[in-house]
């Protein structure tokens, strides 16, 4: 028999002052039984940082179809935005670079993250699409912290510096590497 996900309940605020947005977004957040929390919580940090109205959750690890983490759709269907999670191999990404305007990856776990991009950054010299962001190891250890069944964070982004602040006062400063 097979691991059920488990469910997240999230309420995001967001008030992101370079690109003017301002919302309030309810998520569900199904963890997937291989998934950690820590990875649960970059996906939500990726949601944060790209929050729209388009923008909605991909149906996850356990899915059979290949589906981004995050995505965004225009009214035609046509992808308008790709996010991945992690580390994602070079076919992964020359397939989502060619179905979609514009594909960001938000890989994390420090010295593996570090391994991945040295052995595949020449590969994605030719996406001109494709934006990587690391998030650093200390970073991803806070967010897993503060993973919780039910959840309500607010997300400050100003000058390309983002904040993530827990309805407990908890506060963590998000400042991610651009890789490419």
């Amino acid at each position: 028999m097979a691991a059920k996900a488990t469910i997240y309940k999230a309420e995001l605020s967001v008030s992101d002052m370079d690109r003017h947005y301002y919302a309030t977004h309810p998520l569900t957040l199904a963890m997937h039984p291989s998934e950690t929390e820590e990875r649960l919580m970059v996906r939500l940090l990726a949601f944060a940082l790209n929050a729209g109205e388009q923008l909605a959750m991909g149906r996850g690890i356990s899915s059979t179809e290949e589906e981004p983490d995050l995505w965004a759709r225009d009214l035609t269907g046509a992808i308008d935005l790709w996010i991945e999670v992690g580390q994602p191999d070079e076919q992964r990404l020359r397939k989502a670079c060619g179905r979609s305007k514009e594909v960001r990856v938000y890989c994390y776990s420090g010295r593996s993250a570090a391994v991945w991009w040295e052995k595949s950054a020449k590969d994605f010299e030719r996406f001109a699409n494709l934006k990587v962001f690391e998030v650093p190891a200390e970073t991803t250890a806070q967010l897993g912290k503060l993973a919780a069944r039910n959840m309500s964070l607010q997300c400050l982004v100003q000058d390309g510096h983002a904040q993530l602040i827990a309805d407990d006062g908890t506060t963590i400063d998000v400042a991610l590497a651009t890789l490419k």
